[in-house]
């Protein structure tokens, strides 16, 4: 028998396949190597009769291995046919165990004993057999399953899918047919999904077959004693942990490379992490020469890209050129910068300029920049200003740019190639805490939120790297860029990001201060005890900060502390933060004037309780705590505007709501009477322009969009097919059809409008919401049109400051002072 060979493929997988196949058409010495009994055992794996995607769509099929999209049985049947036309030499049940170097040639030991050798060796194993678990309480009991074989086989059951990826959804969809099923998912959206199944899984949800959580992980699983159902999920929620009573879990969370395995073969990996790729050249090489890497262990997890990387492997190895096949496309990016470079060697001028950039394997880097836009920027352009609602990230290639965080037009920082920015108003979801304007020529890297969040949530050097230059952000706009640049890198190499559920404690009252809080994400409410009760003082958003009264004081925590959405806070313990005021003057000035405007309040707030003037108006502490607390629920701890009605004044004249519809084709975005009221305060149905829309997440043509001053609004794109409409937890949005309006409306003559031009109308429904009127330059019409100023829009810190009975700015003020 054989034993030296050209060529040895292991795995028999879609790329081995397609390797063996290119293989044999150039008459090349190769062996095919297979584990199991069977090539393609992944996807023998899936359940009966899924439909196998072809994606990505527009990526072009190199190799002579056919695919297209078609049943599970269909597909196999077809490589099956394949393999027997080109005579593939396969060898099955035969399991690598070593491979090591040996001169000019590689040695590979099977379970066996046999030993074969081989100029080049081709990895194509995959990561399935290394699948991720659960590894909470309960993890292991008999209903937790890591694969479904036959959706048919269950029926009437409650059925709990655990993981938002391909793998996930399709398990689920599989399972709707007889059961009710229910996707758990980490993440804020389903953006990693293949279109269609992104498609499919929105039009079961239409139909009631699907639900979801989002943004959800599973805390424990406990076995029930009694009743339908055999086990409960407890998972972690934005709004808190829910119980989840189901029959079983299936959990598909993807897998990990087989690191020690792949170690032991001498391949490296560029970070310690479990989920870390091997380190490959464009042409597939591994730093083990003559050992390549193809498919999804090289981070290339779709069948298409895994069949074209087989016929480019051997193509590589036969000393062929193969240009990749969104080259094209790359090119045309770079049209206008370094035009006379190749497109490898930009991409690798990319990874060699930002460090950020280098965690990245090639496909992520080449998928990241076909997603972005190439900003090139000249002397004095703003790249964004103080307080706009943008959220993009940027890398920095080339140039130098200045961080303004004051309005006196100095520089604060300033920002050189490899260095990124935007990454606090990609956390937080808030405005930017500074204008950030370039300083030299630059060549910029601009990437949707949305393609980094799907990076953060692979790559976990990036989300390390990202948390800790965004704690030391969030250091410098909360406590003062006076601080020198070791004591804020000390503050950031030592303080914790720290994560609350919705209603969980960051302190307590009376507890000892454990150090100052940061609050980089969401909301939280300060409490006192007061009478016997609870009482809730106050509300404070991201970019402030909580607990250095303590601190300035020496006793023990003033109030409570508490999560009013999901949060996250930066944690800088009290030795450290102690040391940086008794070394920073000016730090210690600013907390010393915010703890005597503190007691200031405190006082105010001990006259208002004791006052009572009998006009209803919220002077009375606990009036002012259930109100404060109401408007928690209705949605203000996320919100960066909300429509408030004072129906003390409210006439019904209905005035808001008729100018809204005659603005905007017909179709009002307000409805005055159904929403919540508390006392004599209203929060009408109206869109609270969240600082992570929920709305925006898993809209098929990308039609929702956020303004540069924080509007969320739908543009003309939106296909009707009501994905928003669900996804909003305030039920403001409708599915309406746009009327034409070529003449102006009575409301439109009054407030000085010109009606908007619309397109033709058609019976088709679309998504409409409140946008703020955000091209009115008045601003909304809604409040201009009320005759007794009962209508009022508001950010979250002036509407709590209202119901205190102060200005929104002493609220925010006091807000911080704990």
């Amino acid at each position: 028998m054989l034993k030296h060979f050209n060529v040895i493929i292991i795995g028999a997988g879609p790329s081995g396949l397609s390797a063996a196949i290119r293989a044999a058409e150039h008459d090349v010495s190769y062996l095919l190597l297979e584990a199991t009994q069977a090539v393609a055992s992944t996807i023998r794996s899936y359940q009966r009769g899924k439909l196998v995607m072809a994606e990505p769509r527009g990526l072009p099929l190199r190799s002579p291995l056919p695919f297209t999209a078609s049943l599970r049985e269909t597909v196999l049947e077809n490589w099956e046919k394949s393999i027997s036309e080109h005579k593939i030499n396969v060898r099955y049940d035969a399991k690598v165990v070593a491979i090591s170097r040996l001169k000019n040639k590689l040695e590979i030991e099977l379970a066996d004993g046999d030993k074969l050798t081989a100029n080049h060796v081709v990895l194509a194993i995959g990561v399935q057999g290394n699948l991720r678990r659960l590894e909470i309480p309960g993890g292991d009991l008999p209903q937790v399953q890591y694969q479904l074989d036959d959706p048919e086989a269950y029926q009437n059951e409650t059925i709990v899918v655990v993981g938002g990826g391909d793998s996930g959804v399709e398990n689920a969809l599989a399972l709707t047919n007889r059961n009710q099923v229910i996707i758990l998912n980490r993440a804020e959206d389903f953006s990693n999904l293949k279109e269609s199944n992104l498609s499919q899984l929105m039009e079961s949800r239409q139909k009631g077959a699907v639900d979801w959580l989002l943004e959800t992980k599973p805390q424990s699983i406990e076995k029930n004693t009694k009743g339908e159902f055999p086990i409960t999920l407890f998972a972690n929620t934005p709004k808190g942990v829910e119980r989840i009573p189901c029959h079983r879990i299936i959990a598909r969370l993807g897998a990990l490379p087989s690191r020690p395995l792949l170690e032991s073969f001498g391949i490296a990996f560029p970070t310690a992490d479990l989920g870390a790729l091997p380190l490959l050249s464009t042409s597939y090489e591994s730093n083990v020469p003559g050992l390549y890497i193809i498919g999804a262990l090289a981070g290339y997890p779709l069948i298409k890209q895994g069949i074209n990387q087989g016929y480019e492997v051997i193509e590589y190895i036969l000393g062929n050129d193969v240009e990749p096949a969104d080259t094209a496309l790359l090119r045309e990016k770079f049209s206008n910068f370094c035009t006379d470079r190749g497109v490898d060697d930009v991409l690798y001028k990319i990874q060699k300029n930002v460090p950020i950039l280098a965690m990245l394997n090639t496909l992520q880097l080449r998928e990241l920049v076909l997603e972005s836009n190439i900003l090139l920027s000249e002397p004095s352009d703003i790249i964004f200003k103080r307080n706009d609602y943008s959220t993009t990230f940027f890398s920095i290639i080339e140039g130098e740019l200045d961080v303004l965080i004051d309005e006196d037009n100095v520089p604060d920082a300033t920002l050189k190639a490899g260095d990124f920015f935007g990454e606090l108003a990609l956390v937080s979801g808030r405005r930017r805490p500074g204008t950030v304007r370039a300083r030299t020529k630059c060549v910029i890297i601009e990437t949707p939120r949305r393609v980094m969040q799907k990076l953060i949530g692979s790559v976990q050097a990036m989300r390390r790297m990202l948390n800790q230059v965004a704690i030391k952000s969030v250091v410098q706009v909360c406590i003062g860029l006076s601080l020198s640049e070791e004591d804020l890198n000390d503050v950031a190499t030592h303080a914790t990001l720290k994560s609350y559920n919705a209603g969980e404690d960051l302190f307590h009252e009376g507890d000892e201060a454990d150090g100052l809080y940061l609050i980089q994400s969401g909301s939280v409410t300060v409490s006192r005890m007061i009478g016997g009760r609870e009482v809730v003082l106050f509300y404070v958003a991201a970019g402030n900060y909580v607990g250095e009264m303590s601190l300035v004081s020496g006793e023990p925590r003033y109030a409570t502390v508490r999560a009013a959405v999901a949060t996250e806070a930066v944690l800088i313990k009290a030795d450290r933060m102690r040391d940086i005021i008794a070394r920073n003057p000016e730090i210690r000035s600013a907390l010393d004037a915010r703890y005597l405007n503190h007691l200031q309040e405190q006082e105010k707030r001990k006259q208002l309780e004791s006052a009572s003037d009998g006009s209803g108006a919220f002077t009375s502490q606990s009036t002012q705590s259930n109100l404060i607390s109401f408007l928690i629920q209705q949605g203000v701890g996320e919100a960066t505007d909300v429509l408030l009605i004072d129906e003390s004044l409210c006439i019904r004249c209905n005035h808001c709501e008729q100018a809204c519809a005659d603005t905007h084709g017909g179709a009002t975005r307000l409805d005055r009477d159904t929403g919540p009221i508390f006392a004599n305060i209203r929060v009408p149905t109206s869109c609270r322009h969240c600082e992570h829309p929920h709305c925006m997440k898993d809209c098929p043509p990308d039609a929702i969009h956020r303004a540069p001053h924080g509007e969320v609004y739908i543009d003309d794109s939106c296909i009707g097919c009501g994905n928003c409409q669900q996804n909003c937890p305030y039920d403001v949005i409708q599915m309406a059809v746009i009327q034409d309006q070529p003449e102006r409306s009575l409301w439109q003559m009054l407030l000085g409008i010109q009606p908007e031009s619309l397109p033709t109308t058609n019976s088709a429904k679309v998504a409409v919401k409140c946008d703020m009127c955000k091209d009115i330059t008045d601003g909304p019409v809604c409040v201009r049109a009320c005759p007794v100023g009962a209508a009022l829009r508001v950010n979250p810190e002036g509407l709590l400051g209202y119901a205190s009975g102060t200005s929104g700015e002493v609220a925010l003020l006091s807000s911080d002072e704990i």
